[in-house]
């Protein structure tokens, strides 16, 4: 994606299910469930570069000494730096203790068997090491102790925080992952008292009692009765002190969470290919976490995949297919190919079939998997024209066929990103013209005057580094025309489940269908629709209706892209600049599993998005440059 937005966390658990011991003689170290926390996390660094933190568990540790550790960090080596500081003491000891599992776990940290670690990318708030996960709630009871991480943003945190005060609780701060670890925190209480106070009566200790909790703790329960009122997308994991964990996922599937188990492990991780990395797994032994649905591992090491919340219509992120998640999925491969395939054809006719004086590129990095999908797409599209051109000079007793036959698709590595620029200068437009040099071309393929140059990109989502970057530097190849292809839809509303996309107004196709209406006469209507948005807003999110998408109703789908690439085209721009945007109908055929839409269609898979995309449009409207949620 040539702009660069803020997206989903990476969330990992690991459940060992052997002494420590066991995984040294198999697998050379006591440490290897440390290890393959440490390689899950760096195997999807892609989904967070703001910080990362981890924290184990020790089962059964005799009181008086340190059964949680937590370890966090925000420095811009992050993983690094984070795991340096996990090993820096074991880096110390002799052959024999760092063989010796069970003198590791009596004596050091990070040798529990429950862990967990959490790769940060924040859409808001600083980026200071208290921000990042794992958050902990501490207590002398073990069964109280809870450790969060996850990927998620709710929608009515202000409703959520607002439940914690009256339940006389004092949260430190307004965000969604305290106040998600206060809720849980608050019925994890209420559970444990539950317990104790059904069974003192018998005559039991309290010692004895901290065992029973351990074994009675009904974690489904505790769940349904914290998550009532969650609105939003998430992948949540947990994990209490006395040794239960939990992996609870929203009830539209949004955000993404898969797991294995077997004999040795229980593992979770947000994406598929990194267990399969990993744990040396094939692909059908990885299952996703059901949305709506928690997998539950007891302090036994027994696990279940149990529901604790009303089923929604799935509602999968669309975009974590198209860029967000690596692409060594199969599946999330297979995917990118099928959407640029589906491109080819637009982009065909578009050329007019001169497929002589055309050049296909992609911008790199991530856009190469459905490059290449669009360019198996092109060569189909060229046998087509093949077929018919023979037939047509056949007709007419025309030669030429040899040409034909040697006609193909001319792709070619044209935009190359040539790394980040530093630039100190003051002046706004020095700042500026060096910035458009992040990315380069190679030189002496396109011919002066004479090419057609087609781009594909990801998503264009603001559309100002296509213009102020990558439009800008292509335009010095001279070619006779510039077309640029997205992968995925007009990007027209904002995010609240975990993108940073909230502010209607940064967005180039919201702006080109504002410029439209005000073009069309029809500037009375903007203003009679934000009216409209400010009476929703009065009423219940269950019973709002996202009213941008009156706006967009007014105008036909190729106006838009026609408008963006005005907006988009650099001012003295001499090629002509056109966009080509894949159809959301396309998108949904491409990625059948993953059907969340709702930034391309406006239909948000639950009730708090309708709130956030008529308040996003009314802080617009007044200016206002507030998050929307």
């Amino acid at each position: 994606m040539s702009e660069a937005i803020h997206h989903e966390c990476g969330l990992a658990m690991i459940r060992l299910k052997k002494p420590l011991d066991y995984y040294n003689k198999k697998y050379g170290t006591p440490l290897h469930g440390l290890k393959c926390l440490q390689l899950l996390m760096r195997k999807m660094r892609n989904r967070g570069q703001d910080g990362a933190g981890m924290a184990t568990i020790k089962l059964d540790h005799p009181p008086g000494k340190k059964f949680i550790s937590r370890k966090r960090s925000n420095a811009s080596n992050y993983l690094d730096d984070l795991w340096a500081g996990v090993y820096k003491r074991f880096d110390v000891l002799t052959p024999e203790q760092l063989s010796d599992g069970e003198w590791l776990k009596e004596n050091l940290p990070y040798t529990g068997e429950v862990m967990m670690g959490h790769l940060r990318y924040g859409t808001h708030s600083s980026n200071a090491i208290e921000t990042c996960h794992p958050f902990l709630r501490q207590s002398n009871w073990k069964t109280r102790c809870l450790i969060v991480a996850g990927n998620f943003n709710l929608t009515n945190v202000n409703e959520l925080f607002q439940e914690l005060v009256e339940l006389g609780q004092y949260p430190k701060e307004k965000s969604d992952t305290v106040t998600v670890l206060e809720k849980i925190g608050h019925f994890l209480d209420d559970e444990v008292q539950r317990i104790h106070s059904w069974h003192k009566p018998d005559g039991h200790t309290n010692i004895e009692i901290n065992d029973i909790i351990a074994d009675e703790l009904d974690v489904q329960r505790l769940l349904k009765r914290a998550s009532k009122k969650f609105d939003g997308g998430y992948v949540m994991g947990g994990m209490i002190g006395h040794g239960d964990a939990f992996v609870m996922r929203d009830p539209a599937g949004i955000r993404p969470a898969f797991y294995f188990e077997d004999d040795e492990f229980v593992a979770v991780a947000s994406e598929r290919p990194a267990l399969q990395t990993v744990f040396d797994v094939p692909f059908e032994a990885i299952k996703e976490v059901e949305p709506g649905h928690a997998l539950i591992i007891k302090k036994s090491g027994q696990t279940s995949m149990k529901p604790f919340t009303k089923l929604l219509p799935r509602a999968a992120c669309s975009f974590e297919r198209i860029y967000f998640s690596r692409g060594n999925d199969r599946d999330i491969y297979l995917e990118r190919k099928e959407l640029g395939r589906r491109l080819a054809r637009q982009v065909a006719k578009a050329v007019k079939y001169d497929f002589d004086n055309t050049v296909v590129s992609y911008i790199p990095n991530t856009a190469e998997t459905a490059f290449q999908g669009m360019i198996e797409g092109l060569e189909d599209e060229l046998r087509w024209w093949r077929k018919k051109e023979m037939k047509r000079r056949k007709k007419k007793g025309k030669n030429g066929f040899g040409k034909v036959l040697k006609t193909k698709v001319r792709n070619e590595k044209i935009v190359v990103k040539d790394g980040k620029t530093r630039t100190f200068i003051a002046d706004t437009s020095s700042r500026d013209d060096m910035v458009s040099h992040v990315y380069d071309v190679t030189y002496g393929i396109v011919r002066d005057d004479i090419d057609t140059l087609v781009l594909l990109d990801d998503s264009i989502v603001r559309g100002t580094t296509m213009r102020d970057s990558i439009i800008k530097i292509v335009s010095r190849l001279r070619p006779k025309r510039i077309i640029i292809v997205s992968s995925a839809p007009q990007i027209r509303y904002p995010d609240c489940y975990g993108i940073d996309m909230s502010k209607m107004g940064e967005f180039v196709a919201f702006k080109a269908m504002e410029a439209l209406l005000v073009e069309g006469g029809k500037k009375k209507l903007i203003k009679q629709v934000y009216k409209k948005a400010v009476a929703e807003l009065k009423k219940p999110d269950k019973k709002q209706k996202n009213m941008v998408k009156q706006l967009y109703d007014q105008l036909k789908y190729e106006d838009v892209s026609k408008k963006i690439a005005q907006i988009m085209t650099p001012k003295g721009t001499k090629p002509k600049v056109d966009v080509i945007y894949q159809t959301i109908e396309d998108l949904q055929e491409s990625c059948p599993n993953n059907n969340g839409d709702w930034y391309f269609s406006g239909n948000y898979p639950t009730p708090g998005g309708f709130r956030v995309v008529n308040k996003a449009f009314v802080n617009y409207m007044e200016g206002s440059g507030e998050r929307a949620y």
